[in-house]
This record gives C-alpha cells, structure tokens and sequence, in this order.
C-alpha cells in the first residue's frame, strides 16, 4: 500500500524521523515543520505511554498513519489524554524514538534515521530535560537498543543525516521530499 493512498485531497508527503534520544530527530522535525506550510507534526513524546512506553509508542505510528488520528498520553496524571485529528490532504511528519519500523515504513514516503554519538547524545538530552530525563536515561536507552536489535531503523530508513548540523540534515530531507510531492 502506498502512503499516496491515505490522501483524499491530492498526494502529501508522509515522513518518519527517528533516532536515539538526544540524536537531534525534534529539533530537525520541528525545523522541517515550521518551512512546510499546512505539514503537521506528531511527536512521539506527546504519546508515549509512560516510561517504559516506547514499544507501544512504535506499534501505534501505523495506526496514526491508517487512521489519521491519535491519543496523547497526559504524563501528569500517568493516564490518556486527548485524542487529535490530522488533515489527509497535508504533509505529515512523525518524529519520535521508535517511528520507523517494519510496520511503519512501506506507509511513508521519507524515512530518516538521525545519526549522533553516544556521549553528545547524553549531554544533549539531559541539557534539555535535565533533572525530569536523568533517573529514566539508563531505563530509556534499554528500550531503544531492544528496538534498534529488533526493528533496524537504521536499515530501513530511506535517509540517514547527522545530528550535529540542523541545516545541513533539514536540506538532505527537503531535498528528499521534494521528489515525492
């Protein structure tokens, strides 16, 4: 089934940006987000169930791109939130840990994999989140060797750019959806 086929309105782009905490996948989704009029983006962040959340987070990304419509997970009160609603007819980026999987990837156009070292990673992440990341980051990074072992978003992503240059890997995945518009 092609990602073509979700539309109603005409093709739009569906893209997928995953990578290791702290590789750079939001900053670059966000970036890609703002220069795309009408593109919406999910992150995963907003609906992960939980701490040990990220398989069901991954399972649920070919249910957003089937059905155009997901749950948030209200990390406050531990429970889920509001459900939201996406447009058929414009561009879609989801962007999380674990967006790219053997169930996700034949529904997108552009599959990105962020590639960034383990230590910058770290100082990244726990500069950003800092005191509320830090006693998961261990916990975190369990789930996501389990996922890369078992899913290799890595091998099926369509791009792999480098999490050190914004620019440079926002031009690489412009460049990239650009031929599938």
């Amino acid at each position: 089934m092609s990602a073509r086929s979700f539309s109603t309105g005409g093709p739009a782009t569906r893209v997928l940006i995953d990578g290791r905490s702290g590789s750079g996948k939001t900053e670059l989704a966000r970036a890609l987000a703002d220069g795309w009029p009408g593109s919406q983006l999910v992150r995963l962040d907003d609906l992960y169930p939980g701490w040990d959340g990220l398989d069901e987070g991954s399972r649920v990304v070919a249910s957003i791109l089937t059905t155009l419509r997901w749950r948030a997970w209200d990390w406050a009160a531990g429970a889920p939130g509001a459900w939201h609603q996406l447009d058929a007819s414009a561009p879609i980026i989801i962007e999380g840990v674990g967006a790219i999987s053997s169930t996700s990837r034949p529904l997108v156009d552009v599959a990105v994999w962020v590639e960034l070292d383990d230590a910058t990673r770290k100082v990244r992440a726990l500069e950003r989140d800092g005191d509320a990341y830090a006693p998961y980051w261990d916990r975190w990074a369990a789930q996501e060797e389990l996922f890369i072992s078992r899913e290799n978003p890595r091998r099926l992503s369509t791009l792999r750019v480098d999490g050190t240059d914004t620019i440079e890997a926002l031009g690489s995945v412009r460049r990239a959806t650009r031929h599938t518009q």
